[in-house]
Protein backbone atom coordinates (compact mmCIF):
# COMPACT_ATOMS: atom_id res chain seq x y z
CA UNK A 1 0.00 0.00 0.00
CA UNK A 2 1.35 3.56 -1.09
CA UNK A 3 0.19 6.59 0.76
CA UNK A 4 0.69 9.86 -1.39
CA UNK A 5 -0.99 12.36 0.70
CA UNK A 6 0.77 13.15 3.78
CA UNK A 7 -2.82 14.03 5.55
CA UNK A 8 -3.55 10.33 5.35
CA UNK A 9 -0.21 9.24 6.50
CA UNK A 10 -0.85 11.21 9.44
CA UNK A 11 -3.81 9.55 10.08
CA UNK A 12 -2.91 5.94 9.41
CA UNK A 13 0.04 6.32 11.85
CA UNK A 14 -1.66 7.59 14.56
CA UNK A 15 -4.16 4.77 13.90
CA UNK A 16 -3.03 1.35 15.11
CA UNK A 17 -5.69 -0.85 13.48
CA UNK A 18 -5.24 1.27 9.74
CA UNK A 19 -1.30 1.04 10.39
CA UNK A 20 -2.07 -3.03 11.13
CA UNK A 21 -3.75 -3.37 7.41
CA UNK A 22 -0.67 -1.83 5.55
CA UNK A 23 1.21 -4.35 6.24
CA UNK A 24 -1.60 -6.83 6.44
CA UNK A 25 -4.22 -5.98 3.67
CA UNK A 26 -5.83 -9.29 3.78
CA UNK A 27 -6.37 -10.34 6.96
CA UNK A 28 -9.75 -9.90 8.60
CA UNK A 29 -10.85 -8.26 11.54
CA UNK A 30 -10.69 -9.69 15.23
CA UNK A 31 -14.57 -7.93 15.67
CA UNK A 32 -17.41 -9.88 16.61
CA UNK A 33 -20.77 -8.34 17.01
CA UNK A 34 -22.09 -9.14 20.03
CA UNK A 35 -26.15 -9.00 19.24
CA UNK A 36 -28.30 -6.50 17.72
CA UNK A 37 -28.37 -3.48 19.96
CA UNK A 38 -31.68 -1.84 17.63
CA UNK A 39 -33.72 -1.83 15.17
CA UNK A 40 -35.06 1.57 14.25
CA UNK A 41 -38.07 2.57 11.80
CA UNK A 42 -40.23 5.12 11.53
CA UNK A 43 -43.65 5.29 12.77
CA UNK A 44 -46.65 7.56 12.19
CA UNK A 45 -47.56 8.37 15.74
CA UNK A 46 -45.49 7.41 18.55
CA UNK A 47 -47.88 7.06 21.59
CA UNK A 48 -49.95 4.87 19.06
CA UNK A 49 -47.08 2.51 18.37
CA UNK A 50 -45.88 2.34 22.38
CA UNK A 51 -49.59 1.30 23.07
CA UNK A 52 -49.97 -0.87 20.22
CA UNK A 53 -47.29 -2.65 20.74
CA UNK A 54 -48.23 -3.36 24.35
CA UNK A 55 -52.09 -4.68 23.81
CA UNK A 56 -50.90 -6.81 20.76
CA UNK A 57 -47.45 -7.87 21.61
CA UNK A 58 -47.18 -7.65 24.71
CA UNK A 59 -43.97 -5.44 24.72
CA UNK A 60 -42.91 -3.09 27.19
CA UNK A 61 -42.26 0.78 26.82
CA UNK A 62 -38.14 1.29 28.45
CA UNK A 63 -37.33 4.30 26.86
CA UNK A 64 -38.40 7.65 25.20
CA UNK A 65 -35.65 10.06 23.75
CA UNK A 66 -36.93 13.52 22.05
CA UNK A 67 -34.24 16.23 20.52
CA UNK A 68 -34.93 18.65 18.43
CA UNK A 69 -31.57 18.28 16.21
CA UNK A 70 -30.59 15.13 15.05
CA UNK A 71 -27.13 14.14 17.35
CA UNK A 72 -25.50 12.69 13.96
CA UNK A 73 -26.28 14.89 11.37
CA UNK A 74 -27.15 17.93 13.35
CA UNK A 75 -30.11 18.63 11.21
CA UNK A 76 -32.54 20.61 13.03
CA UNK A 77 -35.09 17.79 12.99
CA UNK A 78 -37.28 17.70 15.92
CA UNK A 79 -38.61 13.99 16.48
CA UNK A 80 -39.43 11.41 19.28
CA UNK A 81 -37.36 7.99 19.62
CA UNK A 82 -39.28 5.43 21.46
CA UNK A 83 -37.84 1.74 22.67
CA UNK A 84 -39.58 -1.18 22.50
CA UNK A 85 -38.48 -4.75 25.12
CA UNK A 86 -38.89 -7.23 21.57
CA UNK A 87 -37.57 -10.28 24.21
CA UNK A 88 -34.32 -11.68 25.18
CA UNK A 89 -32.38 -8.36 25.21
CA UNK A 90 -33.50 -7.31 21.74
CA UNK A 91 -34.83 -3.97 21.50
CA UNK A 92 -37.57 -2.78 18.60
CA UNK A 93 -37.11 1.48 18.12
CA UNK A 94 -39.11 3.66 16.40
CA UNK A 95 -38.91 7.99 14.80
CA UNK A 96 -41.80 9.43 14.52
CA UNK A 97 -40.59 12.67 12.96
CA UNK A 98 -43.58 15.20 12.18
CA UNK A 99 -41.78 17.88 10.02
CA UNK A 100 -41.61 15.38 6.92
CA UNK A 101 -44.45 13.98 4.54
CA UNK A 102 -46.39 11.17 5.74
CA UNK A 103 -43.93 7.81 5.44
CA UNK A 104 -44.60 5.21 2.47
CA UNK A 105 -42.71 2.30 1.59
CA UNK A 106 -40.72 1.32 -1.44
CA UNK A 107 -42.69 1.14 -3.98
CA UNK A 108 -39.88 -1.00 -5.93
CA UNK A 109 -40.08 -3.64 -3.45
CA UNK A 110 -43.25 -6.56 -3.12
CA UNK A 111 -44.99 -5.71 0.53
CA UNK A 112 -43.82 -9.14 1.93
CA UNK A 113 -40.49 -8.52 1.24
CA UNK A 114 -39.63 -6.62 4.30
CA UNK A 115 -40.91 -7.60 7.28
CA UNK A 116 -40.02 -8.23 11.02
CA UNK A 117 -40.13 -11.14 12.33
CA UNK A 118 -40.57 -12.00 15.80
CA UNK A 119 -40.29 -15.68 17.79
CA UNK A 120 -43.27 -17.05 20.23
CA UNK A 121 -42.68 -20.08 22.43
CA UNK A 122 -45.71 -22.22 21.30
CA UNK A 123 -48.40 -22.34 18.54
CA UNK A 124 -51.08 -21.83 21.20
CA UNK A 125 -49.64 -18.66 21.65
CA UNK A 126 -49.93 -18.01 18.06
CA UNK A 127 -53.25 -18.61 17.49
CA UNK A 128 -54.16 -16.75 21.23
CA UNK A 129 -52.69 -13.11 19.01
CA UNK A 130 -54.28 -14.03 15.54
CA UNK A 131 -57.63 -14.60 17.24
CA UNK A 132 -56.94 -11.12 19.26
CA UNK A 133 -55.99 -9.14 16.29
CA UNK A 134 -58.52 -10.47 13.87
CA UNK A 135 -60.84 -9.73 16.92
CA UNK A 136 -59.70 -6.18 16.37
CA UNK A 137 -60.48 -5.80 12.50
CA UNK A 138 -56.68 -6.40 11.67
CA UNK A 139 -56.43 -9.07 9.02
CA UNK A 140 -53.93 -11.69 9.78
CA UNK A 141 -52.35 -14.18 6.81
CA UNK A 142 -51.55 -17.76 7.61
CA UNK A 143 -50.33 -19.88 9.42
CA UNK A 144 -48.21 -20.60 6.90
CA UNK A 145 -46.29 -23.83 7.41
CA UNK A 146 -42.33 -23.43 5.99
CA UNK A 147 -41.61 -26.60 7.52
CA UNK A 148 -39.02 -25.58 9.62
CA UNK A 149 -41.20 -22.51 11.50
CA UNK A 150 -44.98 -22.13 11.27
CA UNK A 151 -45.87 -18.07 10.88
CA UNK A 152 -48.85 -15.20 10.82
CA UNK A 153 -48.41 -11.89 8.70
CA UNK A 154 -50.03 -8.87 9.63
CA UNK A 155 -49.27 -5.10 10.07
CA UNK A 156 -49.06 -2.59 12.19
CA UNK A 157 -50.29 0.78 12.38
CA UNK A 158 -47.84 2.62 10.54
CA UNK A 159 -47.72 0.10 7.41
CA UNK A 160 -44.51 -2.22 8.53
CA UNK A 161 -45.20 -6.26 8.43
CA UNK A 162 -45.19 -8.02 11.45
CA UNK A 163 -44.60 -11.99 10.89
CA UNK A 164 -45.06 -13.97 14.78
CA UNK A 165 -42.77 -17.22 13.71
CA UNK A 166 -42.62 -20.42 15.92
CA UNK A 167 -39.94 -22.68 14.97
CA UNK A 168 -40.84 -26.50 14.37
CA UNK A 169 -37.60 -27.54 13.39
CA UNK A 170 -35.80 -30.63 14.06
CA UNK A 171 -32.21 -31.18 14.57
CA UNK A 172 -31.83 -33.32 11.24
CA UNK A 173 -33.11 -30.50 9.32
CA UNK A 174 -31.17 -28.01 10.27
CA UNK A 175 -28.06 -30.30 9.50
CA UNK A 176 -29.14 -31.24 6.10
CA UNK A 177 -30.17 -26.94 5.18
CA UNK A 178 -26.73 -26.03 6.87
CA UNK A 179 -24.91 -28.70 4.24
CA UNK A 180 -26.34 -27.21 1.09
CA UNK A 181 -26.46 -23.23 1.92
CA UNK A 182 -23.28 -22.85 -0.13
CA UNK A 183 -24.13 -24.61 -2.85
CA UNK A 184 -27.95 -23.18 -3.25
CA UNK A 185 -26.11 -19.60 -2.63
CA UNK A 186 -23.64 -19.73 -5.05
CA UNK A 187 -25.99 -21.48 -7.74
CA UNK A 188 -28.76 -18.49 -7.22
CA UNK A 189 -26.03 -16.16 -7.48
CA UNK A 190 -25.26 -17.60 -11.18
CA UNK A 191 -28.79 -18.70 -11.77
CA UNK A 192 -31.43 -16.40 -10.25
CA UNK A 193 -34.00 -19.20 -10.47
CA UNK A 194 -34.62 -21.46 -6.96
CA UNK A 195 -32.08 -24.19 -6.71
CA UNK A 196 -33.77 -27.31 -5.84
CA UNK A 197 -31.44 -28.58 -2.90
CA UNK A 198 -34.09 -28.02 -0.13
CA UNK A 199 -36.93 -29.08 -1.94
CA UNK A 200 -38.40 -31.51 0.09
CA UNK A 201 -39.24 -28.19 2.65
CA UNK A 202 -41.63 -27.75 0.33
CA UNK A 203 -43.14 -31.37 -0.68
CA UNK A 204 -46.12 -32.06 1.89
CA UNK A 205 -47.08 -35.38 2.16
Amino acid sequence: MIVQSYGLTKVILNHPYLLKLMFHPFKGTNMKIKKIHHVAYRCKDAKETVEWYKKYLNMEFVLAIAENQVPSTKAPDPYMHIFLDAGAGNILAFFEIPSYPDMSRDLNTPDWVQHLAFELGSLEEQEEVKAKLEVDGIEVVGPTDHTIFQSIYFFDPSGHRLELAVNTNTSEMDSKLDQVKWEMLNEWDKTKIAPEHARWMHEKT
